[in-house]
């Protein structure tokens, strides 16, 4: 799947979650599954957790993770 394939599965919507960024206007947020991943819950369990999630959902939040990490800008501070 292309990346901006991948990209269109991570919606906003002032009415879900408080506009946060979740996964096909599913009430599952991207920073759920960030923090899951980080606290070393795999791929597998998480799909196991969320049987409405597809393993491109998951490949989606870490593109968009990303994306965000990749537009930071980093300034000096004297």
């Amino acid at each position: 799947m292309k990346n901006k394939n991948l990209l269109d599965r991570i919606t906003t919507n002032p009415e879900v979650m408080v506009g946060k960024p979740t996964i096909r206007g599913l009430r599952i947020t991207v920073e759920q599954i960030l923090k899951a991943l980080a606290g070393g819950v795999t791929t597998q369990e998480l799909l196991e957790d969320y049987p409405e999630l597809e393993p491109e959902d998951i490949q989606a939040v870490l593109l968009h993770a990303t994306e965000l990490v990749s537009e930071e800008q980093v300034f000096k501070v004297s």
